[in-house]
């Protein structure tokens, strides 16, 4: 039996057979491999790419001047509109605090007559409650409920018809607290509920000789 028998014989397989199919084992893995590296340096190359871009400098000096020269004054002319931004809303400001400072309320004259008949006449300025106004000119006019109508303590009488029927109509709350009030009488209203306006000048108003 020649050699090539003797190897069959034996279950060996020749060389030759044996490298080819190594190959065709190894070959895909080396398919795959070079598939596998060239993106990645298809990628590095890019990123290097993009890495010069971003450190680009002009070889030309002048080049290079003129560039600098732009930036710097696109730079110092945002700077500028800042500052003036700025400076226009400080002046603006100012001067609306100016005008809101000088311009002082209206206001008009009241005049409180108490139990005895004595008179004191105030200046309440326009907005201001009759309640406010009291007790900023110390006049006894009690409000234990701070203008929330909780209580009658504020009752005041308007001495005047014509002045009352310049009034709002009390509301429900209001009338409910005049319901409770000492000497209630048809142009009774809370002091707190009666605001100093212009067509209220000359308002006079009278002191219930008791509060409840």
């Amino acid at each position: 039996m020649d050699g090539w028998s003797e190897r069959l014989a034996l279950g060996r397989r020749p060389v030759g057979v044996r490298c080819r199919r190594g190959a065709a084992l190894v070959l895909p893995l080396v398919r795959n491999l070079i598939e596998s590296v060239v993106p990645y340096v298809s990628r590095r190359e890019r990123y290097s790419r993009s890495l010069q871009a971003l450190h680009y400098r002009p070889r030309d000096s002048s080049a290079a001047r003129k560039f600098s020269s732009l930036l710097s004054n696109s730079m110092a002319h945002n700077q500028y509109l800042k500052t003036q931004s700025h400076a226009s809303f400080c002046t603006s400001a100012a001067k609306l605090d100016s005008e809101e400072g000088d311009e002082e309320p209206q206001r008009i004259n009241v005049t409180f007559v108490d139990k005895d008949g004595e008179e004191k006449h105030i200046s309440v300025p326009e907005g201001f409650s009759m309640l406010e106004a009291a007790h900023d000119n110390d006049i006894d006019l009690e409000g234990a409920c701070e203008g929330t109508m909780a209580c009658s303590t504020c009752h005041v009488i308007v001495m005047d018809e014509d002045q009352y029927n310049k009034l709002p109509d009390p509301v429900d709350e209001e009338l409910d607290m005049l319901d409770l009030a000492f000497g209630l009488t048809k142009t009774s209203r809370l002091g707190c509920q009666v605001i100093a306006k212009r067509e209220l000048d000359g308002l006079r108003l009278a002191l219930p000789s008791a509060t409840s």
